[in-house]
């Protein structure tokens, strides 16, 4: 029954027969053959058919709720049996938002120092992306705002605070400000992440605030695109200030708090909420909320410029 189910998610996924069969590592006949027993077992259809797969049928959208929650709970068991075994080991698929990329490091770098039977797949996502990967079950956890647009039924812990900067070449115009504000910036040749990234979104809702409107001459979803063309002295960027400092910049680049708001926007782990948690994810978790009680810990003790440091 569990195999079944994990076909019906991958055909529900991929919303055609031949791509699901072919990540199940199986041919389509055997497939379709699946899910008709599957549909026979339940006494009723899932999936519309023509030629070609035509979605779900309502009862087949409740059923993959089901069959989410219990293919999770049956990985949940044989990983929580292995850990019992032979202790915390295995892999990690971890989704991030591109700005949040640079920051990976302070969970996975501590996280793998305690169990270095763990190994991670880190990939760059959009938000939406990555809460659709974890619904899914594509993923184990994801990093990506917490405070700005619904997350849904997760389970969230903060690492840090995302504050936005002005990045340009030195001798460009406003590079060389102490600070500036958001509708200074709307004046600039920008290039800016893509708008289906959240990030985006968050730099068009300030600069309305502001009175005003981005309206960037290149647009990338990569984050070293950006940076390159910034180097040219031609474009300037909103960026947050890890992200900037994360590729090592020289003088020659400025970085300018934003001001008029003082904008900052929370980032931190998710992981589909359940319980119990798969052991990976547990342990994933604990790493994080340790993280996070260190850097508010951090944040107490140090004095304002230090302390900013941390984000």
């Amino acid at each position: 029954m569990i195999d079944k189910l994990e076909f019906f998610i991958a055909l529900a996924r991929h919303q055609h027969f031949g791509r699901a069969a072919e990540e199940c590592g199986i041919s389509q006949p055997t497939l379709s053959a699946a899910i008709r027993q599957l549909e026979d077992h339940l006494g009723v259809m899932l999936v519309n058919r023509g030629s070609r797969f035509l979605g779900l049928t309502p009862e087949g959208q409740r059923v993959l709720e089901w069959a989410r929650r219990i293919v999770g709970d049956a990985r949940t068991m044989h990983e929580e049996m292995r850990a019992a075994r032979k202790g915390l080991a295995g892999h990690i698929r971890l989704a991030v938002i591109p700005t949040a990329l640079s920051m990976v490091q302070i969970l996975t770098e501590p996280f793998q120092a305690r169990h270095p039977d763990v190994t991670f797949t880190v990939l760059s996502r959009t938000s939406l992306q990555v809460l659709g990967l974890l619904e899914n079950l594509e993923i184990d956890a994801g990093i990506t705002y917490l405070d700005h647009e619904p997350l849904g039924r997760v389970t969230s812990v903060p690492l840090y605070s995302e504050r936005y900067h002005l990045i340009a070449a030195a001798g460009t115009p406003l590079a060389d400000r102490n600070t500036v504000t958001w509708q200074e910036i709307a004046a600039l040749r920008l290039c800016l992440l893509t708008p289906d990234m959240q990030n985006r979104r968050i730099i068009n809702h300030h600069l309305a605030e502001a009175g005003v409107k981005a309206r960037p001459t290149l647009e990338s979803n990569s984050m070293i695109v950006l940076f390159s063309h910034i180097r040219t002295g031609q474009w300037a960027s909103i960026m947050p200030r890890n992200v900037a400092q994360s590729f090592g910049f020289s003088q020659e680049i400025r970085i300018v708090p934003i001001v008029e708001p003082e904008a900052e926007h929370l980032v931190g782990l998710v992981a589909t909420h359940r319980e119990p948690f798969p052991p990976l994810v547990s342990g994933l978790l604990h790493e994080a909320r340790r993280l996070a009680t260190a850097q508010a810990f951090d944040r107490n003790v140090l004095s304002p410029n230090e302390s900013a440091l941390l984000t």
